[in-house]
């Protein structure tokens, strides 16, 4: 490794451990030990800016450590996603060692490879891809990383083992009831919501013994999430106001929607309401 791409290495880790807004020292860590070039087509590379892209002047890898979308397939507009949001979701969800993840929406494998390094020892990651190109790039990519399995195809179709984490990363208009059980207690699924074209805005799920609590953290455009992107089912769709108002999620074969649901599909509502005590 060159000089210049180990400083590039090492300052885009410490923006990312400050981005996180996480004292989890992994974080930095995980991120300055993978190799962002290792997952993703030989450069130059395509780097998006207001919906463009630029090439890199050259093959050096220092260029792809900044806060930077990549293009993965730019045909389909499939990119590496942004660095700054994926390390705020890393900070928001904390990853633990010996925990259970299913990263959905997993690319060519780059967010996967730091999701498996935050829950060693002895936790696992069940990445699955959609695009069977980008699956078997991501299969590829992460065999130096035993704790990982990599399954080509339709996670809303799928079953998904328990976990207590699924990451998402694909535009969701709500999330499939069987995501929702496949949680443990206290697990957590975090989302690109799109309840409409105007609003694209990450959910934060856990799950209790009483119910789902929901929470708004920030901004999130993503590709839409095949299967789980239809608002045939939607009777009630939020305006951003009320977006932001989120606070809790429910089953309707378990509570009816009330006069505090912001959003209803078919099989389940969030509401402005908290969660009981």
């Amino acid at each position: 490794m060159s000089r210049d791409l180990e400083k590039a290495k090492s300052f885009y880790a410490k923006l990312m451990a400050t981005a996180s807004r996480s004292n989890d020292p992994r974080l930095e860590q995980a991120f300055r030990t993978v190799s962002r070039e290792a997952f993703l087509p030989p450069g130059p590379w395509k780097i998006m800016v207001h919906n463009a892209y630029v090439e890199t002047p050259d093959a050096d890898p220092v260029y792809l450590y900044q806060n930077a979308l990549v293009a993965l397939d730019a045909e389909k507009g499939i990119n590496n996603g942004e660095p700054y949001l994926h390390a705020s979701w890393m900070g928001a969800v904390a990853p633990q060692p010996g925990e259970i993840v299913c990263h959905i929406g997993a690319g060519t494998g780059y967010y996967t490879a730091i999701l498996s390094l935050l829950v060693q020892p002895g936790g696992r990651i069940d990445a699955f891809e959609i695009e069977a190109e980008l699956a078997r790039q991501a299969a590829h990519n992460l065999k130096p990383y035993e704790n990982v399995s990599v399954t080509s195809g339709d996670a809303t179709k799928l079953p998904l083992p328990e976990s207590d984490l699924i990451y998402v990363n694909a535009g969701v208009t709500s999330p499939p009831v069987a995501w929702l059980r496949a949680l443990r207690r206290n697990g957590r699924i975090i989302f690109p919501w799109r309840p409409s074209d105007a609003i694209g805005l990450t959910l934060l799920v856990r799950r209790f013994s009483n119910g789902f609590s929901a929470r708004p953290l920030m901004g999130a455009w993503f590709i839409p999430c095949s299967g789980a992107s239809s608002t045939d089912s939607c009777r009630k769709t939020p305006d951003r106001r009320e977006a932001h108002m989120v606070a809790s999620l429910w089953l309707t074969s378990e509570r009816e929607p009330d006069e505090t649901a912001v959003a209803i599909y078919g099989d389940l509502w969030f509401s402005s309401a908290p969660l009981p005590v």
